[in-house]
């Protein structure tokens, strides 16, 4: 039951519950409607609003993290990173949109936002440096990844009975055969 309040101190009814709304302390307004500050929620989480960003949609009030993150919001565009809705800049790579903090090498973690990259056989996204290091072939004789050398972005190696060798390490005899 509501505690008795002097008349003078009456707001009016609460847009969410219909009670009456007594003493401005407890109340807010938004959207030019009248809430107690405990009914003015997100209709996901409940999160109270008052004094914080909200949006309204189809009559709902929602939180930002809600709005943004939960599917309220119209937009189709979702980072394929990290899933989350992209509500700037999207960066387009292999067909997908991408958060450009998000459009990352799988292993040093570089942004690869306007610089090169490669892909590998189950899309994921590298770095060419690190592509190179992950995906170079060993060679046969010494274990070594065979690397482009600076500044070329083709490596050169000889292959010989389906094993790769670096060139300085073919010598063409059965010893590379072990």
């Amino acid at each position: 039951m509501e505690p008795s309040y002097s008349s003078s101190l009456y707001f009016g009814s609460c847009t969410h519950c219909s009670k009456a709304v007594y003493g401005e302390e407890r109340a807010c307004r938004a959207m030019g409607h009248l809430f107690h500050y405990v009914c003015f929620t997100c209709s996901i989480c409940n999160e109270k609003l008052s004094g914080k960003p909200f949006y309204s949609v189809s009559g709902k009030i929602y939180c930002e993290h809600d709005f943004l993150y939960s599917g309220v919001h119209s937009s189709s565009e979702a980072c394929n990173s990290c899933g989350y809705l992209i509500m700037d800049m999207v960066l387009q790579a292999r067909g997908k949109s991408y958060h450009p903090s998000c459009f990352r090498c799988v292993v040093c973690r570089q942004s690869l936002e306007g610089q090169p990259f490669s892909v590998d056989a189950d899309t994921r996204v590298y770095c060419v440096s690190d592509y190179h290091k992950v995906q170079a072939p060993l060679c046969a004789a010494c274990k070594e990844p065979i690397l482009p050398t600076e500044g070329s972005t083709e490596s050169i190696r000889v292959v010989s009975f389906d094993r790769n060798y670096h060139v300085q390490c073919y010598n063409g005899t059965e010893d590379n055969l072990i």
